[in-house]
């Protein structure tokens, strides 16, 4: 009796049970980042060409110069008061973009509660104040990243919260691989790389299942050529890493 169906990032081996049940699937493209053993952020920067890495280092070195520390909490560590300081920089981000937040304070406090070690903040603070703080989840080999907020404009911040230090925490944790979250071709140069990641639908109306699998069709085409367009900006080496893990579920 649903009037329709959407199953978000199943594992690529279900797809044709899916698409034998009469559901569309869809392909899309996100940006993720593969640990290779390395030791340290500079044994992984060692895979980047020399420009890029370049880069990289003045991004880092630009929050060094703003007096710019960072400071990571997990779990238990994490204080209702300094959840509550962390949902008021992420409801700033998501008001300075025109929107309100979909979710309270509340629901981080339950998540973390509920969660334990598999939640983590990483604090950017300056002169001992917060300006900046991300939120992270943590799975068996695999670290998410999903909520960010910050106090105003600071130079690369949001580069050296959302993605370096994440990188850093996989390294320093052994964790194989790191999902920042969609969109985002800049997260290219920083040594994320094209994913495929999939869904699949069903709407009750024909017609609109109609018109949205002719859509799926095109839309498949242009994901493709978009990944291709993209990962030709990559900063490894070409006798670099792999710059793939193929797709995930």
């Amino acid at each position: 009796g649903c009037s329709s169906l959407h199953i978000l990032f199943p594992h690529v081996d279900e797809l044709p049970i899916m698409a034998e049940a009469g559901l569309k699937v869809r392909k899309d493209c996100q940006f993720h980042w593969h640990n290779r053993d390395y030791s340290s952020f500079d044994d992984f920067l060692g895979g980047f060409s020399s420009r890029k890495r370049k880069k990289v280092r003045q991004d880092r070195r630009k929050i060094a110069a703003q007096g710019i520390t960072f400071r990571w909490l997990r779990g238990s560590e994490i204080s209702a008061d300094t959840w509550q300081e962390v949902y008021r920089l992420i409801s700033i981000t998501f008001m300075r973009r025109g929107s309100m937040p979909y979710y309270d304070c509340g629901f981080f406090r339950q998540v973390s509660a509920q969660l334990g070690e598999g939640i983590a903040v990483v604090l950017a603070e300056l002169n001992s104040e917060v300006v900046a703080a991300a939120v992270f989840f943590v799975g068996a080999d695999t670290l998410y990243g999903r909520y960010w907020g910050s106090a105003g404009y600071f130079d690369a911040l949001h580069f050296e919260t959302c993605y370096y230090q994440g990188i850093d925490f996989c390294i320093r944790n052994r964790i194989g691989h790191f999902e920042p979250g969609t969109q985002g071709e800049h997260k290219i140069s920083r040594g994320f790389v094209p994913e495929t990641t999939w869904s699949a639908h069903w709407l009750a109306r024909p017609e609109f299942f109609e018109a949205i699998g002719r859509f799926l069709d095109d839309e498949g085409k242009h994901v493709d050529r978009y990944a291709d367009a993209v990962r030709a900006h990559s900063p490894y080496r070409k006798n670099g890493p792999p710059e793939s893990g193929g797709g995930q579920g």
